[in-house]
Order: C-alpha cells, then sequence, then structure tokens
C-alpha cells in the first residue's frame, strides 16, 4: 500500500474551504460531547463507531457538510437528502449542511440517537 492509499481525517480535511472543516470540527464536537467513539477513516467519509457499529460519518466538501447518521426511525428535514432502509430496525440518513446554524439542537438529537445506535440500541 502507497501512501496516496491510506485515508486520514487530515487528507479529508485538506484543501477544503476553512467554513466545511469548520463545520466537521462542529460536528465532532457535538459527538464528543455525547460519548466516546473511535474513528475509521475511508476514502469517501470519515465513520465514527460506537462500542458496537458505525453510527455516523461526516466529511467537508466545497459546499459544507456532507454525511450520514442511522436511527431507528425515518426523519424528514430539509437537512436530510436521503433515507434508506439499512435493516428492519435500522435506516441510514444521508445528510447535507451548508451553515452552522444548521447543526442545531435538533440536530445533535439526531446524533444523540444515533449514537445509541453505535452502543447496539438497535438490538434491544
Amino acid at each position: 500500500m502507497v501512501d496516496g492509499d491510506i485515508w486520514t481525517v487530515d487528507r479529508h480535511l485538506a484543501g477544503q474551504p476553512d467554513f466545511a472543516v469548520d463545520l466537521y470540527r462542529r460536528f465532532i464536537h457535538v459527538v464528543e460531547a455525547i460519548g466516546p467513539f473511535t474513528y475509521s477513516v475511508g476514502k469517501t467519509t470519515i465513520t465514527l463507531k460506537g462500542e458496537r457499529r458505525g453510527f455516523a460519518g461526516a466529511r467537508p466538501t466545497a459546499t459544507g457538510l456532507r454525511g450520514y447518521f442511522d436511527v431507528q426511525r425515518v426523519i424528514e428535514d430539509p437537512r436530510i437528502m436521503r433515507v434508506s432502509p439499512y435493516t428492519k430496525r435500522l435506516f441510514v440518513h444521508q445528510f447535507r449542511l451548508q451553515g452552522a446554524d444548521e447543526l442545531d439542537d435538533t440536530f445533535a438529537g439526531w446524533l444523540t440517537e444515533a449514537y445509541a445506535v453505535g452502543a447496539g440500541a438497535h438490538l434491544r
């Protein structure tokens, strides 16, 4: 494997607009306030993993922050671009944020639900 094949958080942040990198850091700060997690970084996203599984992911883009989170219900909101069933109990929500005001308490609540999924809430 050559260095070009290794994806890191810093590699995802490199070259992105300052506002998008700031939005990513705010997203991470929200999740850190919920609880501990680990990273699994790939070519397409930075995945956040809980005790049992990944529960959310994000990456800065030229237009803001794109990512996903997994919860046990369908959420309809302008920030949600697409919802797909993952299992009978889980739905993957693809989101796009374009400003810090969109990372509000409602969004933080969704990330709290996703964090619970990362800990195995969907298995109970």
